[in-house]
Formats: structure tokens, sequence, C-alpha cells
């Protein structure tokens, strides 16, 4: 259970400048753990693995299991780091076909994270003549695409069990004391989880925020946290010649000084897909500001080095790649022998396919590196519920420390706010703020 970060496709030069830059990395990490840095009110994430054991943590594992035996469909709703993080994990752990293959599970779909009607509407189809729960995640209930959701679940919850069979099936996970949505979750009775103050959307996972629809997929969450803590007590207290993830955010660093300005996350795994996702949205939040910021982007190989392959290799000299290479994994599958080798693969015949995918990660590297795309390899060991909870807060916990060293602060997202306010007062929202922004468009509703 770890990950390994290989530098084995990194050039000497760069190499060479990872003591460079070792002090800086070193005074970013003490900020992080000393909580002295810009966002560090919520720096929460940081010693949740020791503390996980809660009366909270135990009624997640208890409302999990009342939901799996009560619905045949599941809808969780939120958006961004609500819903990301959750759907990340169950994918990685279960599969792309997990609605296909979930077992004594309910169906799992995400809602609330577009304002597409079809999308709402083809998930509306899959309730019809099914027992439905609904988990709703926001911190305000105030956000535009998961609070139009949950009023149309809410809606289709009462008209098909009525208010007082329809509140045993909504579970909300929000703030703690306040907001529109603990209001109309304490006015019907719905059950609560509380997302923490000190945690922002974007490292909530391991929170209720995430942990509740990873446990009604059938994941094992204390495992997960059990990953996440030995990730905490290696990162946090190796020496930075011995720690791969503060070796990792230095090398981020040190190739973006050199002009890399773009991080492709890649995978040879499908599973890995979301996973991506929410790395994108990790590190393009937490760095992406005051003219700063490596633009995250993503693939899943080879199929992709069948669309982007060819600009990877050749186009401009402005990305590196961050490969998760999943070393080991339960699913075989050989290549048969046939006969008339029409295509010439019997060579490869009784070869595993997860171990040509693995060669094919290897080729990739040397042919991508010698085109000018600096690799940096990070090997997990498989895809089981503790890798994933020592990943992610490796991940956390790098971008952090990288997010300090480029100079900004890793936790807040100012502009994400700025389409909300306009769309707000396109939408023709009352208040004075929304009066200005509509003159400052000149528009005339």
């Amino acid at each position: 259970m770890a990950i390994k970060l290989s530098e084995k496709y990194l050039s000497e030069d760069i190499k060479a400048k990872k003591q460079e830059i070792k002090t800086e990395i070193e005074n970013a990490f003490k900020i992080t753990a000393n909580k002295e840095g810009k966002g560090n009110d919520f720096l929460g994430w940081y010693d949740l693995p020791d503390r996980y054991q809660t009366q909270e943590f135990k009624e997640i594992k208890e409302s999990a299991k009342e939901i799996r035996s009560m619905c045949d469909v599941f809808v969780v709703i939120g958006i961004g780091g609500s819903y990301l993080g959750a759907r990340a994990a169950i994918e990685f752990l279960k599969g792309q076909m997990f609605n296909s293959f979930r077992g004594d599970a309910p169906e799992i779909y995400f809602s609330g994270n577009n304002i597409s009607s079809a999308s709402i509407n083809d998930i509306l189809k899959v309730c019809e003549g099914k027992d439905v729960c609904v988990n709703v995640i926001s911190k305000s209930g105030k956000t535009v695409e998961p609070a139009i959701s949950f009023r149309i679940f809410r809606e289709f919850l009462e008209s098909k069990y009525g208010k007082e069979e329809a509140k045993k099936r909504i579970f909300v996970t929000t703030d703690k004391a306040r907001g529109a949505l603990k209001t109309i979750a304490d006015k019907n009775g719905y059950k609560t989880f509380v997302v923490p103050d000190d945690i922002g959307g974007r490292y909530s996972v391991l929170t209720p925020v995430g942990l509740l629809p990873i446990a009604v997929a059938g994941c094992d969450i204390d495992a997960m946290l059990l990953g996440a803590k030995a990730a905490k007590d290696a990162f946090t207290s190796l020496p930075f010649e011995e720690n791969d993830c503060l070796k990792y955010a230095a090398y981020r660093n040190i190739l973006y000084r050199n002009g890399k300005k773009i991080e492709l996350y890649a995978s040879y795994n499908p599973c890995f897909a979301l996973m991506n996702e929410w790395l994108k949205q990790l590190f393009g939040e937490s760095e992406g500001k005051d003219g700063k910021g490596i633009l995250p982007d993503s693939v899943i190989y080879s199929t992709d080095l069948h669309s982007l392959g060819q600009i990877v290799q050749q186009g401009e000299r402005n990305l590196f790649e961050t490969v998760v290479d999943i070393v080991n994994s339960d699913s075989k599958t050989a290549v048969p022998f046939d006969v008339e080798d029409f295509d010439e693969l019997n060579y490869i015949s009784g070869r595993q396919m997860h171990d040509i995918n693995r060669i094919a990660t290897k080729a990739t590297a040397i042919a991508h590196t010698e085109g000018g795309v600096p690799n940096i390899i990070l090997e997990l060991d498989k895809a089981d519920e503790e890798n994933f909870g020592y990943m992610v807060y490796f991940f956390e916990l790098a971008c952090a420390v990288s997010g300090y060293t480029l100079g900004v602060n890793p936790f807040d997202q100012p502009g994400v706010e700025a389409y909300k306010a306009n769309m707000l007062a396109l939408l023709g929202k009352e208040g004075e703020k929304y009066d200005n922004i509509r003159k400052e468009l000149n528009i005339n509703l």
C-alpha cells in the first residue's frame, strides 16, 4: 500500500534542480503542517485521518446500510467537490460498469452537476417504477445546479411516496448550523450529515460529503481512512529526500518554472477517468489564481494515444505528464491463441492484458520523454480502498505544498464566483448587487 514516485523519465537537469527548490518545499510543508499560511482555516483535512472514528462516521455506515436496504436507485445531488470525489472513488473501486454489476447495492446516479434537462430527465426515467433515495450535498443549499435538481427530486419523492415517507428517503449533507438547506432539512426532519467548516469542497472526499455515497456503493470506508492515515504518517514525517509527496510538489514547480504550463494527468485504466476529473478540480481551483497556475488536463491511455497522442508527441512543448501507474490487478484476462493468426498476435498469446498495458505505459513514457514531454510516474500498488485513501491524501498534501510554493492560497476559489454572480443577475435575481451587475453588463431584463 503505497505510492512510489519514479524519476526514471525525468532529465538529469530537472532532477538536479530538486535540491535547489528543497528549502522552498520544506518551508511550504511547515506552513501547511503548522497551519500558518493563507487559508489555514481550511486545513481540517490535514489531520482528518487521525480523528475519523466519530459518532457521525458510525452513522454514515448505518445510513448507508439503511439506504442499501430501502432503494433500487440512489441519486447523489451535488456539484464540484460535492460529487467528484464520491464518483471518482466508486468508479475507481467498482468500475465504470458499476450500475450493471452492483450486487446488492442500489444503482447510483449523479445529478445537480449541470443544468441539462435531458440529463435530469434521463435519471428520472431510470427511477420510474423503482424505489429511490436521494442524498443532496451543498454547504448553502443555494448553488443553482444542485438546488434545481433537489427541487425536482424532492417533488418526485413526495409525489411518489407522500411527504412522511419521502423524508425518510432524503439524506442531506450540509452546514452544521446554518444555510437554506440546513433550514429545510431541520424543518422536514431529514437525516443530516455535516460539511465540515474547515474542509473545502475539493478536499472533502474523506468526509461525509464523499463517504456516504461511497459506503452505499459497498466500499470499505474504514479501510479507506486507514489508507489515508498511513499516507499521513508517512508523508508528514519522512525527510524530503525520502518523501515522494514533497518531491512530486517539487517537480511540479520545477517544471512550471521551466515553461511547462500544462500538467496532463494520465492513466492506462478507464476506472481512473473520474479520478482525473477530481485531480483537475483539486489542482485547478487550488493553484489557478493571481495570474499563476499549471493548467490540469487529463487522458486515459491507450485510448487517447489515438486522439491526443500526436499533439502530446510533437505539439508545443509546454506540457508534462503525471502518470498514475496501477501496478497490480486482480482482473485476469489472457490473450488467446488463434490458429490462423490473422492479426499476427500469436507472439503475445497467453500473456495477461494487464502486463501488456504496463508495457504500453513504459513504451509511451519513453516516446513522450524523447519527444520533450517529461513524465512523472506515480506507481500505485492496486485499485482498492486502502490505496484510494492513501492516494487521496498524497494528492491533497502535495497540492497544498505545491500551492504555497507557487505563492498562492491553495484553499480559496474567488474566480468561481464570477460566473455565478453573472448568471444570477441574468436570471433576474433581485438585489443591489445584481442590479449593478446588470448595469455593468448593459442588460435590460
